[in-house]
Parts: C-alpha cells; structure tokens; sequence
C-alpha cells in the first residue's frame, strides 16, 4: 500500500509534492491593500485602537468597512480609497452599506481618501458630491480643501482654512494668528489677510 510519505511496508519513501497556486493578485488590489495596511499604522501611531476588516475587499455577503478605529472617545468606521490624482468614486451602495454598519455599531462613518503625494483626509458621507446616477465622489482638490486631516481626526487641533479666517477689515486676527502659531499658515499670508 502507498501513501503520499512512501510505502506502508516501510520501503524507500518517496514525497509526492503538492504544487499549490495561489490567484494572483492584480496590482491595483495589491496597492490599495497596501494603502489599507498604511492607514491602520497611522492611525495606531495616533492612539487608536485599529483593525483591518478581514473581509475587506473580498466578495462576502455582509458589506464590512475596511477599517475600524476607536481611542475610548471617538469610533469610527472607514472606508478607505486611494488614487494616483483622478477623482475617486464609490458605488452608491458600498456607501449606503457603510452608513448602515456605522449606525448599528456605533460608530461614525468616514471615507478616507488619500492621492499619491497626499496625506489621508477623511469625509462624513454626507459631505461628498454624490453624481447624478447616485455615487459619490472625491477630487483631489475637494480632499485638500475641505478633508478632515488626520490631525484633525484624531481630536488634535482642527485644520484652519483661510475661508475659515476671512479677508480684510472683518477677518478673525485671533484666528489668523492661530494659524501662523500651528505652522499652518505663512507670515506673508496672514499679512495679506490682515492687511
């Protein structure tokens, strides 16, 4: 008799080898892996209690988030997209499925959008254009401008925008000052504001 280690009879033993393949993995899933990976580190480095849903990605009859966080006050649910500069678009439903686990979780749903070069911004959302056939999208000049930074996120100090401040004789000088002191605005521009 034989089995796959040799002979039953204690004859020369022979290894029947198994070759086993795995899919491969396209290289679009392989970076966007890598960005999931990126975003959970940054934020452990900012105190959250983080964990990648393990069926992120894959086809499962539950829709999970990609992320989950907490740090004791703040939980959130993410999804995370990453791009190298075109806009950014999720399916109505993938959005409507993170709202709904954030809801009976308890936490707070979040987009999370990162562009090559860029940093992480994070979106309530209700707070990205949705397009006519009910997606939802973010440019990369959107993300800049109006994303929640992770600083921001993770309860530090909120990212002041120069629409934030306003311009001429009625602008926020507290504001402006606030700004120039957090590294977040330049002296010349807060001299043009001011001014």
């Amino acid at each position: 008799m034989s089995t796959a280690f040799g002979t039953a009879g204690g004859g020369p033993s022979r290894l029947m080898s198994a070759h086993v393949t795995k899919p491969a993995m396209s290289n679009s899933n392989a970076k966007g892996d890598r960005r999931e990976r990126e975003l959970v580190n940054r934020l452990d480095a900012r105190g959250f209690a983080v964990m990648r849903a393990p069926a992120s990605g894959s086809a499962t009859e539950r829709e999970l988030p990609d992320v989950l966080a907490g740090d004791g006050d703040r939980f959130y649910a993410i999804e995370a997209k990453a791009s190298a500069g075109r806009p950014i678009y999720l399916d109505g439903s993938e959005v409507e499925a993170l709202v709904y686990f954030s809801r009976n979780f308890g936490a707070r749903p979040r987009i999370a959008a990162r562009f090559d070069r860029e940093d992480w911004y994070f979106f309530h959302p209700a707070d990205l254009h949705t397009t006519d056939g009910g997606n939802y999208r973010v440019k990369k000049e959107t993300a800049l401008a109006t994303g929640v930074d992770m600083e921001e996120l993770s309860g530090g100090s909120e990212k002041v925008r120069l629409a934030d401040v306003g311009t001429g004789a009625g602008a926020d000088t507290a504001g402006v000052l606030r700004a120039v002191a957090a590294g977040e605005m330049s002296i010349e521009e807060a001299t043009t504001i001011l001014d």
